[in-house]
């Protein structure tokens, strides 16, 4: 099975305020993380990390690493370039790259850290703006309903399927209306 998510920063204490996370420090937080990935997720499932998957974090990249399942493929986003230069990658990724363009099962979709007007595939999938609808961005983002955000904070703090991202994100965009 296809996973997708965004954004865990692993070991950023200072997300979980920025975010309103529910969570009371780092440590309570990356292991929530790590333990609702791997309840999902099996060794031979595939999960797409949009980006920043860790930031500021205290331990090594491997600490987080060893511990997701899945086969992972990483999108880079603004808060990887640092920690990924101190990890063998090819022993944690099936491939490490800025954009990739994938067939879901169910249509094409463009995958890229940020979000985009323009992209190849019926579908955009993104990360990098977290839970937040007060950027200026925002009112023309939540109209376009086949650009979802992976993120962990729209998609209950764990990889979801195809499917489930869509629903989570017409949540989102509809949470917004009220």
């Amino acid at each position: 099975m296809n996973f997708y998510t965004s954004d865990q920063h692993f070991g950023h204490a200072n997300i979980i305020r920025f975010c309103h996370r529910p969570f009371a420090d780092v440590a309570e937080m990356d292991e929530a993380l790590i333990a609702n990935w791997n309840a999902r997720v099996t060794g031979g499932d595939t999960v797409y990390i949009l980006g920043d998957l860790m930031f500021r974090a205290a331990e090594a990249p491997d600490h987080y690493l060893a511990r997701l399942n899945g086969r992972k493929h990483l999108i880079l986003g603004n808060h990887d370039l640092a920690w990924v230069k101190k990890v063998d990658l090819p022993k944690y990724f099936v491939s490490v790259e800025r954009l990739t363009v994938i067939n879901t099962g169910k249509c094409k979709a463009t995958l890229c850290h940020y979000p985009m007007m323009c992209h190849e595939g019926e579908y955009l999938l993104y990360g990098h703006i977290h839970n937040h609808r007060n950027d200026a961005f925002w009112p023309l983002l939540r109209t376009m309903e086949k650009a979802l955000n992976a993120g962990v904070e729209v998609n209950n703090y764990q990889p979801v399927t195809f499917d489930e991202l869509i629903e989570n994100n017409r949540l989102f965009r509809d949470a917004d209306a009220t």
